[in-house]
């Protein structure tokens, strides 16, 4: 009998038989609060009739056009649409099928548009499991170990995390900085340096965001040596963070955006956006896949587009994660585990500490499993597994956030 690798990990318990919103049914029809929406994915919700119909009327028209091979109108629309959402000057795209495929989409663009090996990406970032990606990677030695040597020409440079290192935000960029510039004159020569590649808010690290005067210091020494700025959206954008993308928090400007798991409310696309300028370094023949792009994946980040705007569902994630931000700093404030509450808008995450300061990996993942039999999914990050993170669909209300904060807060209480 054929059966799951044993190595895949099940955050849950619960065998899926059908969503709706952000509430997923299990086989004995049990209701869950689904505050992972598939690890960010499914944007609009489980099902949402739009994003349905759109699929589904797709599916009997053409399923697979490899895009290569022939175009086909959903690529075309969506194409077209993103300039609604796109930063100025990112006019060009390439659609891929995952976030780690178009991470090293961007990786080859940058390489070949510069002629420069080297990339600077930033500790607990988290960029993918394929090598190339994985080799970007820092957020957990999980996601990099046991098949090296990996990919040369990675520079790894701090990140301003002030919980990590203790200080205020201020001293933790500035830190960041004065590191990236060190970095720059002892590891990678700017002449050497493709790209600098970064998250606006680590996830797999933790939940931590960046700030607007880092994302200005990047921005000013990449244009000072010519390096090119990569922003991975791959988990802050399509509306995630209460603005559309991540970096619009900190007035970021890249020269390259990645982009993927909401983009299609839970079907498979992703994609890079750069200036046409820039795109048209790629060497030819270096951008393709057979299933980039895909007909219903792409009729599906269409609608996904209609919803989050006739619906305003980035000002909903702005709005409910105020409301849960406020309710989780309570429950932080009477359980003294809970050290920090960080993240913006509906990307937030609760950090737990043991009586030393040290990151509690085991506590997080008590409360995390706690909740889970009480009915509230959740998902853990960091690199020691202490941060409790809460990602709910954009389409969430304040009702399910006022009843997922009730049974965290019996979930924390439970397991203190």
């Amino acid at each position: 009998m054929t059966s799951l690798s044993p190595v895949l990990k099940q955050a849950t318990g619960v065998v899926a038989a059908r969503g709706e919103g952000a509430l997923i049914f299990d086989e004995e029809g049990r209701r869950h609060l689904d505050f992972t929406a598939g690890i960010g994915v499914t944007s609009t919700g489980h099902c949402h009739p739009r994003v349905v119909a759109a699929a589904q009327e797709q599916v009997g028209k053409i399923i697979h056009a490899q895009y290569t091979t022939v175009m086909h109108r959903p690529l075309l629309d969506l194409t077209e649409r993103m300039g609604e959402v796109l930063p100025a000057g990112l006019d060009r795209m390439f659609f891929a099928n995952s976030g780690s495929e178009a991470v090293e989409a961007a990786l080859r663009l940058v390489r070949q548009a510069t002629g420069r090996p080297n990339v600077v990406v930033f500790h607990g970032g988290f960029h993918g499991r394929t090598v190339a990606a994985a080799s970007m990677t820092t957020s957990g030695t999980r996601f990099r170990s046991g098949f090296s040597p990996l990919m040369p020409g990675v520079v790894v440079s701090p990140f301003p995390d002030p919980t990590h290192y203790g200080w205020s935000r201020e001293e933790a960029t500035r830190f960041a900085l004065e590191q990236l510039d060190y970095t720059l004159q002892t590891i990678s020569a700017s002449a050497d340096t493709a790209a600098f590649v970064v998250e606006p808010v680590l996830g797999e690290g933790g939940y931590v965001p960046a700030s607007t005067e880092f994302l200005a210091g990047l921005r000013e020494r990449a244009d000072r040596h010519g390096i090119l700025l990569v922003l991975d959206e791959v988990q802050t954008g399509w509306g995630r963070t209460g603005k559309f993308w991540g970096h619009d928090h900190f007035d970021g400007r890249p020269d390259v955006l990645v982009t993927a798991k909401g983009l299609a409310s839970g079907f498979p696309l992703s994609g890079i956006a750069a200036s046409e300028e820039l795109m048209s370094k790629a060497w030819p023949g270096s951008q393709g896949g057979t299933y980039g792009a895909n007909a219903v994946a792409c009729a599906a980040a269409l609608a996904t587009l209609d919803v989050i705007k006739d619906e305003g569902l980035v000002h909903n994630a702005a709005v409910r994660g105020e409301q849960l931000r406020a309710g989780l700093e309570q429950v932080a404030s009477a359980h003294g585990r809970i050290t920090d509450v960080r993240g913006l808008g509906l990307m937030l995450g609760c950090e737990f500490r043991d009586a030393d300061g040290r990151p509690d990996g085991a506590a997080a993942s008590a409360a995390q499993q706690e909740a889970a039999r009480r009915g509230l999914l959740l998902l853990t990050c960091g690199a020691w597994g202490q941060v409790v993170r809460f990602i709910p669909a954009l389409v969430v209300d304040d009702q399910l956030v006022d009843e997922a904060l009730s049974v965290w807060e019996e979930a924390v209480a439970a397991t203190s």
